[in-house]
C-alpha cells in the first residue's frame, strides 16, 4: 500500500483539508479529494527529500513557546501601528549572517519569520549564508539580528544540526 500511496498520513490530511475547505462530503468531492491527495503524495515522493534528523526534542518545545509568544506580541505591535497611523513607519531590510545549514532548519526559520506579523523572509543567499528580512517597524537593526540569531537560530541548530 505504501508504494501506491507513499505518505499515507499526508494523503489523509489532504483529503480532510479538501473536504473541510469545500464544506461538502458529496461523493464527487470525496473522489476529487482522493485524486488530489494521491497526486500530491506522488509529487512529494518524486522530490526525494532528504531524511530529517531531530537531535534535541526538548528544544522543539522551547522554540514553539518562543514562537507563539513572539507571534502574539507582534500581533499587538502591528495592531498598534495600524491604529496609530499618525506615527511614521521605519520599515527596512535587515541582513543577518546565518550558521544554520540544514534545509529543514532553514525552512522552519522561514515559516517562523513569515508567520510573525511585521516581518517577511525576503532572500537567503546560500553562498554567503546571508538572510535578508523585511521588518515593518525597524527601530533597532542589531536587535533583530540578535533576536534571529540567539532566539531562533540557536534552537534550530540544537534541533537539526
Amino acid at each position: 500500500m505504501s508504494r501506491l500511496i507513499p505518505f499515507q498520513l499526508m494523503a489523509a490530511c489532504l483529503v480532510i483539508v479538501w473536504l473541510l475547505l469545500t464544506q461538502s462530503v458529496s461523493p464527487g468531492n470525496i473522489i476529487l479529494a482522493c485524486m488530489f491527495a494521491v497526486i500530491g503524495v506522488w509529487v512529494m515522493a518524486a522530490l526525494e527529500l532528504p531524511e530529517v534528523t531531530i537531535r534535541n526534542r526538548g528544544a522543539i518545545a522551547r522554540l514553539t513557546i518562543l514562537v507563539i509568544t513572539d507571534i502574539f506580541r507582534s500581533n499587538i505591535a502591528v495592531a498598534r501601528i495600524i491604529v496609530s497611523l499618525a506615527q511614521p513607519l521605519n520599515s527596512g531590510f535587515v541582513r543577518i549572517p546565518l550558521d544554520l545549514r540544514d534545509p529543514y532548519g532553514l525552512a522552519t526559520l522561514a515559516v517562523i519569520i513569515t508567520s510573525t506579523p511585521g516581518t517577511v523572509w525576503v532572500k537567503f543567499d546560500s553562498h554567503s549564508r546571508i538572510l535578508t528580512i523585511h521588518v515593518l517597524d525597524l527601530v533597532d537593526e542589531s536587535g533583530w539580528i540578535n533576536k534571529i540569531k540567539h532566539r531562533y537560530e540557536r534552537l534550530l541548530l540544537e534541533i537539526f544540526e
